[in-house]
């Protein structure tokens, strides 16, 4: 298309990444840039892989459609799309800041030149559109696919539309591919943006802005603090406190949940901008919102799988098994939910953020993208089946939220203080920890295995701190081969001080096996966990009313390669496998009635004279009815 014809010419105007001018208040650890870990084969990188195809297959000129038309331009004959980014619908638009993240997280992470021409050409056009806004009768600055007026509408309460978190998502973009790729274009639209973003909001009074919030606004704060991040100007933090929502704040800063019946992806993005607001001024208020919220919602509002709501809204705290339907847990929900964490993990590097942090991304975020297609980001319900998107006729904000999140699925896995790195998640990756001139490499397929392996490049004095999640039980540690002494409780940090050298290794042992994640509001239902996965029953194209009872003596992992499962359930043979394999190909059940124990072991079982134990053995350990699990020394061990 014509778009490539100029995309190597427009690369000249980005540089190296964009670093921020301003320091964070409160920040006691740091996660790394995604430009210094590399995904390895894993689920993890399939998912990204996925993203990658779609990122490079989309047409430019459609993304633009909607745009050019709105600042008087030529659509150069372009198809139309349709779903959320139709020309008549309310946002439209709002996709295409995702788009921009996306392509320059690619790049960050992958140094691939086709996500970074793509980035940079768009802006390009992008800038040509807000430069004809004398010509469309737009304030300067302005940019959107929909008319200027429609935020007249809001103003006098004429409409409801969300345009302002449509503006966000655009603006949210830029600011992605500025500092990722170093782009001036991105800086100057988005500079620009934020003006008029200002000027519209300095001519309202408080109250009158205060009316407004109660329309969604996506993470306007978290955009204009972040631009104050970058530029160091303070304007930009009293801009973003003008989106400060004070009937909500009040609640939130005072402890008080009052979350049932709000739209959850109207107010996470609002604790969001809380925590960047923290950050750039030190207000303690702003850190206590965004805590408290956290809290909430982990605690009390959370289904297994790491999402949270049920059509869209937070219910009841604590009730989770009266809702449990087809339409909870919206992704775009637990896509915010993680850019949460991870911000209030760098003030207080805590293990149980991130284990939420794992269940989230590992259940709901890579199940909420169809493994048999390119892409497809739906909702990702507990119950039923996905609803997959399409390349041109949905652009729901899920898409979008799943477009963006797959390009970064690596950024939480490690982490660094000034003594420290911390390895939060076990996932296969490569972190270039060029403060330290340091390389570590991240090998293991948990929970496929038990076992992760870690192995140094270069020569460093730092404490390496592993995580050690609340599913495992008897974590073991081994540098070098020699096991390691140290405290290694669930939910804790396992620490090993020393001077790190080239070919060190580290070798962490996660024992596997089945457990219950029971409903916060009914014991009696629970989910099934296996290492950090939550496991689905998988009844084709039966539809089920009611959660099944499983028979949990019954439950056997059938396979040592991958990660399959079987239990009974009402009397009938139930195929389990994790809920990221779920997607719309099957009807499937997240939380089950139950009777009986949890089996022992990792849930497989060996058969007569087959291997059942013995150092780095990582098989089944538990033998079939009849035999027992006999060592020969502590290498070999036979059922028999």
């Amino acid at each position: 298309m014509k778009l490539f014809a100029i995309a190597a010419a427009l690369t000249l105007v980005a540089g190296q990444a964009s670093p921020p001018v301003s320091a964070d208040y409160g920040v006691t650890a740091h996660t790394f840039d995604i430009s210094q870990v590399v995904l390895d084969d894993s689920r993890f990188q399939q998912n990204q892989n996925r993203t990658l195809n779609y990122l490079k297959s989309v047409d430019l000129n459609r993304l633009l459609y909607n745009f050019r038309s709105n600042h008087r331009l030529s659509t150069q004959g372009a198809s139309r799309n349709g779903g959320w980014d139709a020309p008549d619908f309310p946002f439209r638009t709002h996709m295409q800041g995702h788009f921009l993240s996306a392509w320059s997280q690619c790049w960050a992470s992958l140094k691939d030149a086709e996500c970074r021409n793509r980035a940079t050409s768009f802006v390009a056009e992008l800038q040509k559109c807000q430069n004809n806004n004398g010509a469309a009768g737009f304030a300067a600055g302005y940019l959107s696919g929909f008319p200027e007026s429609n935020f007249n509408d809001l103003e006098a309460g004429r409409s409801s539309t969300v345009v302002y978190y449509a503006l966000h998502k655009t603006m949210a973009g830029l600011l992605d591919v500025w500092r990722n790729i170093g782009d001036q274009n991105a800086k100057n639209v988005l500079l620009s943006m934020a003006s008029w973003v200002d000027n519209r909001t300095a001519r309202l009074s408080y109250q009158q802005m205060q009316t407004i919030l109660g329309v969604e606004y996506g993470g306007m704060q978290d955009v204009l603090a972040e631009i104050y991040r970058q530029t160091g100007d303070a304007k930009w933090i009293t801009v973003a406190r003008r989106f400060d929502q004070e009937s909500t704040n009040s609640w939130l800063a005072s402890n008080n949940d009052r979350l049932n019946g709000n739209h959850a992806n109207t107010n996470i993005p609002k604790w969001v901008g809380a925590a960047r607001e923290y950050k750039a001024t030190g207000t303690q208020r702003y850190q206590d919102i965004a805590r408290n919220a956290w809290n909430m919602v982990v605690n009390a509002h959370t289904y297994a799988i790491g999402g949270n709501s049920q059509n869209e809204h937070f219910r009841p705290p604590n009730e989770i098994s009266n809702y449990l339907t087809k339409d909870t847990a919206e992704h775009c929900n637990t896509y915010n939910m993680l850019k949460l964490t991870k911000e209030l993990w760098t003030m207080s590097p805590s293990t149980s953020y991130m284990d939420f942090y794992e269940r989230a991304v590992t259940n709901h975020i890579l199940g909420a993208q169809d493994p048999g297609s390119s892409h497809g980001h739906g909702v990702g319900p507990v119950w039923g089946g996905g609803t997959w998107s399409t390349d041109y006729d949905s652009f729901w904000c899920c898409q979008g939220s799943g477009v963006e999140q797959n390009t970064r699925l690596m950024d939480a896995i490690y982490g660094y203080d000034d003594t420290s790195l911390f390895v939060n998640l076990y996932v296969p990756s490569t972190l270039s920890w060029s403060q330290k001139n340091v390389r570590v490499r991240q090998s293991g397929q948990v929970p496929v295995t038990d076992t992760v392996t870690l192995t140094v490049s270069g020569a460093a004095t730092f404490d390496l701190r592993l995580r050690i999640p609340t599913w495992t039980s008897n974590a073991e540690i081994a540098v070098n081969g020699v096991r390691q002494s140290v405290a290694a409780a669930p939910g804790s940090y396992a620490r090993i001080s020393r001077a790190w050298a080239a070919g060190d290794t580290v070798t962490v042992r996660l024992p596997l096996g089945f457990y219950l994640i029971p409903a916060n509001d009914n014991r009696n239902i629970a989910a099934i966990g296996y290492g950090p996965v939550v496991l689905i029953g998988n009844y084709g194209s039966s539809g089920v009313s009611a959660a099944p009872t499983m028979q949990l003596g019954t439950l056997r992992r059938t396979s040592t390669t991958s990660l399959a499962f079987t239990g009974t359930a009402n009397g009938q043979s139930i195929s389990l496998v994790p809920w990221y394999d779920g997607g719309a190909s099957f009807n499937y059940v997240t939380y089950w009635a139950y009777s009986g124990t949890i089996p022992p072991g990792n849930g497989c079982t060996a058969k007569r004279y087959e291997q059942c134990g013995g150092s780095g053995f990582t098989g089944c350990k538990v033998c079939e009815s009849g035999s027992t699990c006999q060592f020969s020394n502590e290498w070999y061990s036979q059922c028999l």
